[in-house]
């Protein structure tokens, strides 16, 4: 599978996400599923321009890896940060966040869920447009 010129996909894009924890259109490929031994689960996950996940945390925390595109990324309080391929993002255990791609670029990264035993993730409101559209630190 091709995604521009030269550029292929590592892993495959992976089932959609459900409408009820993201706006935009989001895909993602379980590739480590959460286990009882290792307390992680990992998984590839591809944002279209302008898709984000809503507000959410991680009990046990979370490591993102951006293996594609330009994104964003948003600890509740906190400005938003650009996030570009090759970059990793780790947010401590409860830290409200968002993440999603920019609006001019699709956003791949993996998303190493850890600690899982404390719980895999916590959902809450939509990231409005409001919110996504303030300047992000980076432009």
């Amino acid at each position: 599978m091709t995604l521009t010129g030269t550029q292929t996909e590592i892993f495959p894009k992976g089932g959609k996400i459900s409408a009820e924890h993201c706006i935009g259109n989001a895909w993602m490929k379980l590739l480590v599923p959460n286990d009882g031994m290792l307390h992680c689960q990992v998984g590839n996950v591809v944002f279209e321009p302008g898709a984000r996940n809503n507000w959410h945390r991680h009990p046990g925390g979370q490591i993102l890896i951006v293996t594609e595109g330009i994104g964003y990324f948003q600890e509740r309080g906190q400005p938003i940060q650009i996030i570009k391929k090759g970059e990793v993002i780790n947010i401590p255990p409860d830290v409200e966040h968002w993440h999603g791609a920019s609006p001019e670029s699709e956003c791949t990264h993996i998303a190493i869920t850890t600690n899982t035993q404390n719980g895999i993730v916590v959902w809450m409101e939509r990231v409005t447009d409001e919110v996504y559209n303030q300047p992000a630190n980076g432009n």
